[in-house]
């Protein structure tokens, strides 16, 4: 079924219209009106609109399916021209003709001819991990069980023991241990000894005085 639209007394020149017209035909709507956002030609926009507007009474008058909508045509007629004039030199006027256009757009309805875009299949994904290999286990369990070595452990030496301040008192208490008694003890043991050879010289001149 053929709907259409028409737009008259646009302000640009039918050649203009007609180069962008000729590129159209027979490509579906919705291509047409994108290869009209990207063309670098003012009257593009104009087609475009007509365009539309063929595609909004197909879908709202005839309820057609916008997606199976192809232009069938897209014709350029002339219209009224209008005359204006520049002042040039000596006094002579230069004709300057400003055309108009009337665009009519034809619009159809052709199912399947939009060919839509197959998707890419999607490479396989793993389920699941895939299972190691019996060598692979092996290297896997002998790397596990050797003890990591790391740098400090090849480098490092033996300290020697330093001489702490307890060291005496572990002596002593050694000392005590085995039964030896510390010096101060002795010395003790010595002044009790001096005491009890004075005692009976001092009994000694009490009986003299008596």
């Amino acid at each position: 079924m053929e709907v259409q639209a028409k737009a008259k007394w646009v302000r640009t020149s039918p050649r203009k219209v007609r180069l962008v017209a000729q590129t159209l035909r027979n490509l579906p709507v919705s291509e047409a009106l994108v290869a009209c956002q990207f063309m670098p030609r003012a009257a593009a926009r104009d087609v475009a609109k007509v365009i539309r507007s063929a595609q909004a009474n197909a879908e709202n008058n005839f309820n057609l399916v916008k997606d199976d909508l192809v232009i069938k045509e897209i014709r350029v007629e002339s219209g009224p021209t209008l005359k204006r004039g520049q002042p040039r030199a000596m006094g002579r006027l230069f004709s300057i003709f400003k055309r108009t256009s009337h665009i009519t757009a034809v619009v159809e309805d052709r199912p399947g001819v939009v060919k839509r875009r197959a998707t890419l299949p999607r490479a396989p994904q793993p389920t699941s991990r895939p299972t190691p290999t019996p060598a692979a286990a092996a290297s896997r369990v002998a790397a596990a069980s050797q003890p990591a070595t790391t740098e400090s452990d090849e480098v490092a030496t033996p300290k020697s023991p330093r001489k702490t301040r307890a060291e005496p008192k572990r002596e002593a208490s050694k000392g005590q241990a085995e039964g030896k008694k510390p010096q101060a003890k002795k010395s003790e043991t010595v002044k009790t000894e001096s005491k009890k050879k004075d005692e009976p010289k001092k009994d000694r001149k009490e009986k003299k005085g008596k």
